[in-house]
């Protein structure tokens, strides 16, 4: 990895810092003229990452951030097409590519392992945010606008649409964005953070296009920005970019954007507010108590929070979270639990969900007298150094998942960035460990902690929100009058205008643009063969694979266990074991031992089920349990000992644990219906395929939801319902016991001998028995036609065709057509003529199912009727050969797309044990390299019918009249 310090002439080197925890170079520049900061992260990893971030300060909830964010995408000075940000999404092969807005920020990351590519996006990404045309019809699509339910009949009724209008009005019908907006309102009752950054659906209607040009005026300029870069291409080429695109144009700004910090409270606020719900429940209030702390960018104080945090809450045995999780007041510790330190002066908070309202004081009471309590008895010392090892052990880990790494670490400095901190101090956390180190060895440092930011602090907001079953008929009715209100004083010319507006947004919409002014890479850019990935396997009682990766001193350990053959009760509750199973205790130890033993040794414990359908048939699955965790090779021995005694000798005895656990869960899974609405709509619409599709509707679906909240008020009414569970529990750990059973390793290549030598001898004993049946599920083919209801102001709307699966020769094609039908016709139709925040189709080729999908969706039949016409158009319209590309890139860049060093390896330890070899695979790859415009039209027309459709839709229960005069099957919670 190069330590050069070249950079541009029209830069300054301010310093550079090797970071030995993350093996990475934090180099920081200074633009001369424009004093534009750049932060590169020099790394031998070749996914090169990008983000410019940009700080902005909204003064009111009328989303002007967020729905400049949107607008600022779609169309600029070199690139005057109307969609650029989407279009190169199919003319790339990035790894990741988005916009964020956060409540002081805006950011637009990408990351790419292509040099080209990466290239390709920069000059797409600058001239998109520092020369954006910000044309007024892109306002009215991504913000919002008026327009008449029949856009050419001025005596329909008046509405409004807008991307992110519709957007808001979905996040909002979560009640934990209600929850956390409505503490920040009265924790900063003078800044930026005490207004959504989002929008409030009743505000962004404000918000005039005017406002949104003087908001960018003073925000997107170079003195307001800071460069972010991650990876092998070296800071000076990115800067000659910078300077050559953006920076020469600019002169350094006059005055600079700031937060103030908020005005303090001298005594503490205690506030009551409403969410929408679809009855009023006893005990369904929210209590939350939050306090303002210092300023995130001071990293003594930053470190001592997050600290105090981690103590208090980070797991079951930590003092506060046992109290809350233990407390008859709720039914679960508030989602909100913890610190939050991404805004510019800090918040803590704790609560409980699940309150009867009139108990909000003793709820307060509670907290207040357990931190009194803590301060005054202490805490364990061996408690206080479990949480600095996982904050060592989180620093050394090497994340993937859903943000590249190189992305991960932009992000844990961009706050820090913004507000003018120490970026490499953020990011070297060692000299702050060591720190600490020295500092808790005082018996009064924690219990300091709490006197100082929690117990004297006055600056103390307690937050009540209740369930108000009639809050969405009456915001809805607002809405209503307002528009008619508008409606009534319209001349007929504003009429008129209105008229035109749609008619010219429309005609934009539909307009074809000149694609070959963007840049783009082609299939011959493709890399020629998936990577293939170096093990090692070792026979004998326990058969252990080990695969060599760079894991930064981490070794990644699983016991995978050959599922056997289980009854209906075991194989319903099959999840909520491997939820449990390493939340209870363990032989002599009960729970609260076992969690801190876990945050002693190692990085947690997590169960799972890893279940595919065969490639030859989706009707028949391979299915095996895992248990896995993570710790510093010289825990490895440590961590090795808690799998296995995990395994062997898990406590079903300890029923007030297991009431609390599963409470959460059903809190948990109810919280996420808005969320990934899309995501339940496709599952059950989906269900009536294979018997694995039926299976994750019923553990991982709208009926998942439904049984966990069964399951929850059952075990309320009788500790009987509790026994039963264990009774199961019991009969489905027995079976794993003697299910066959081998192990995974991945650690970095020299210490492959000695972690073998240490976890060998700890698994000579555990039982691994020969494989005498196997997990089945019984074959499932209906048709569905289900709706729903829920307390959500938007829609999620899906399709499921039945398909083929496996290795039929069609799949190719039908995975292609996907993106093919979002790309052509769906993105158009749902999300820029429809409202909805997304929209588009995938295949799921374990299943077998074709499934069309929409997100938080202002229309419901309209978007069903779009999937229809998908399939019109592809059947009935000429396609080009470069519509065609762009769809087939689109897949190989999700094929290729890198994770973790561990997690790679891990992924292909599961294809292959699931019968997916290097060869099948990359057979499957030139199959869809190869896949043609007429295959996708055959495809279409072979499967895409009325015979194979399945419906299903997650909506309001406002729509249930509806629904049932279209003959669905009304489902509810």
């Amino acid at each position: 990895m190069t330590n050069s310090t070249a950079h541009h002439p029209a830069f300054t080197f301010l310093r550079s810092e090797f970071i030995d925890a993350l093996n990475v170079t934090v180099q920081e520049f200074e633009h001369t003229v424009t004093g534009a900061k750049h932060f590169h992260i020099a790394s031998e990893n070749d996914e090169n990452v990008f983000l410019v971030g940009l700080k902005t300060v909204p003064t009111d909830s009328c989303g002007v951030a967020h729905i400049l964010e949107h607008t600022v995408l779609c169309g600029s000075e070199r690139f005057p097409v109307r969609d650029p940000f989407f279009m190169m999404i199919r003319r790339s092969l990035n790894t990741f590519m988005n916009a964020f807005t956060s409540s002081d920020w805006t950011a637009y990351p990408f990351a790419s392992k292509n040099k080209k590519d990466f290239h390709n996006l920069l000059d797409v990404y600058l001239d998109a945010v520092f020369f954006s045309r910000l044309d007024e019809l892109d306002f009215s699509q991504e913000g919002h606008r008026l327009e008449f339910a029949e856009p050419t009949n001025p005596e329909s009724e008046l509405t409004y649409k807008g991307v992110v209008f519709n957007e808001m009005k979905g996040a909002m019908s979560s009640t934990t964005s209600v929850l956390w907006q409505t503490l920040t309102k009265y924790l900063f009752p003078n800044n930026t953070y005490h207004f959504n950054s989002g929008g409030e659906p009743s505000d962004i209607p404000d918000l005039s296009y005017q406002d949104l040009l003087a908001f960018y005026r003073t925000h997107y300029h170079p003195s307001n920005a800071v460069f972010m870069t991650f990876g092998d291409i070296p800071a000076q080429t990115l800067q000659a970019e910078f300077e050559e695109k953006v920076l020469s144009r600019f002169e350094r700004l006059a005055t600079q954007v700031s937060v103030p910090n908020a005005k303090r409270y001298f005594s503490p606020v205690r506030v009551e507010e409403g969410y929408a719900a679809d009855e009023v429940k006893e005990d369904g209030s929210h209590v939350v108590v939050g306090w303002l702390l210092g300023e995130s960018i001071d990293l003594g104080q930053q470190f001592e929070a997050e600290l105090l945090s981690s103590v208090l809450l980070d797991n079951s045995a930590s003092p506060l979270r046992r109290v809350l999780e233990s407390s008859e007041l709720g039914r679960a510790p508030s989602p909100l639990c913890g610190l939050e330190d991404s805004n510019k002066e800090m918040s803590f908070m704790c609560g409980l969900e699940g309150v009867k309202r009139e108990n909000t004081a003793q709820v307060e009471a509670l907290i207040l007298s357990t931190l009194e309590d803590i301060a005054n008895n202490g805490i364990p010392q061996d408690m206080v150094d479990a949480m600095l090892h996982q904050l060592e052990l989180s620093q050394r880990e090497v994340g993937g998942g859903s943000y590249p790494y190189g992305l991960q670490l932009i992000l844990a400095g961009l706050s820090t960035a913004v507000h003018s901190g120490d970026v490499i101090a953020q990011l070297d956390l060692d000299p702050v460990i060591e720190s600490m180190r020295v500092k808790v060895q005082d018996k009064d440092y924690i219990p300091n902690l709490i006197n100082t930011l929690l117990l004297s602090n006055a600056h103390r907001v307690t937050i009540t929100l209740s369930p108000d079953d009639a809050l969405e008929m009456r915001r809805n009715q607002s809405e209503k009058d307002r528009l008619s209100k508008i409606k009534a004083a319209l001349s007929d010319d504003e009429k008129a205008n209105i008229i035109a507006r749609s008619e010219a947004l429309k005609e934009r919409q539909s307009q074809i643009d000149d694609m070959s002014i963007l840049p783009k890479v082609g299939l011959e850019d493709v890399p020629a063969r998936l990577p293939e990935y170096e093990h090692h396997q070792q026979a004998g009682e326990l058969p252990v694979t080990f695969y060599p990766q760079g894991t930064n001193g981490l070794v990644y350990q699983q016991l995978v266990v050959t599922l056997p053959e289980l009854d209906e009760e075991e194989k319903s509750h099959l999840p909520l074991f491997s939820s449990l199973i390493t939340e209870l205790g363990v032989g002599e130890q009960d729970y609260l031992a076992i969690q801190e033993r876990q945050a002693q040794v190692c990085g947690g414990l997590g169960a799972s089920n890893s279940i595919r359908a065969s490639v030859q048939d989706r009707q028949n699955v391979s299915a095996y349990f895992v248990l896995s965790t993570k710790a510093l090779v010289p825990n490895v021995a440590a961590m090795s000992e808690l799998l296995k005694d995990t395994m062997l000798n898990v406590r079903f005895d300890e029923i007030s644990r297991v009431k609390e656990l599963v409470a959460q869960r059903r809190s948990r899974r109810e919280q996420s219906i808005t969320g990934q609405g899309h995501s339940l709509a496709m599952t059950a619409a989906a269900s009536g395929i294979s018997g694995l599709s039926a299976q994750q509707e019923q553990w991982g679906g709208m009926t998942g939801i439904r049984s966990a909240i069964a399951l929850d008020d059952a075990m309320k009414a009788d500790d009987t319902a509790v026994e039963e569970l264990f009774a199961v529990f019991s009969r489905l750990h027995a079976k794993l016991l003697a299910a066959p059973k081998q192990m995974l390793l991945v650690a970095e290549p020299q210490h492959e001998t000695s972690i073998l030598e240490s976890v060998q001898p700890v698994f000579a004993d555990l039982p691994n028995g020969a494989s005498t049946s196997t997990f089945v599920l019984p074959a499932v083919d209906h048709k569905v036609n289900t709706a729903w209801l829920t307390a959500t102001q938007v829609s999620f709307c899906s399709k499921a065709f039945k398909t083929v699966s496996g290795e039929h020769p069609d799949v190719a094609a039908l995975t292609v057509l996907g993106g093919f039908l979002r790309n052509g016709f769906l993105h158009r139709t749902i999300r820029e003529q429809g409202g909805a925040y997304g929209g588009g189709a995938s295949f799921d080729g374990t299943n077998g199912a074709f499934r069309f999908y929409s997100y938080r969706d202002p229309r419901l039949t309209e978007t069903l009727a779009d999937f229809d016409a998908s399939i019109e158009w592809m059947l009935n319209e000429d396609h080009t050969e470069d519509a065609l590309e762009e769809a087939i890139l689109g897949v190989i860049g999700s094929m290729d797309k890198p994770g973790s060093p561990a997690g790679e390896a891990q992924s292909d330890f599961y294809v292959q044990l699931h019968g997916r070899s290097l060869a099948y695979r990359e057979a499957f790859r030139a199959r869809i390299l190869a896949v043609t415009i007429e295959q996708l039209k055959a495809v279409t027309k072979a499967y895409l019918n009325k015979e194979n459709e399945n419906v299903a839709v997650v909506t309001s229960t406002s729509k249930r009249a509806e629904l049932e005069a279209l003959g669905f099957d009304i489902q509810t919670l």
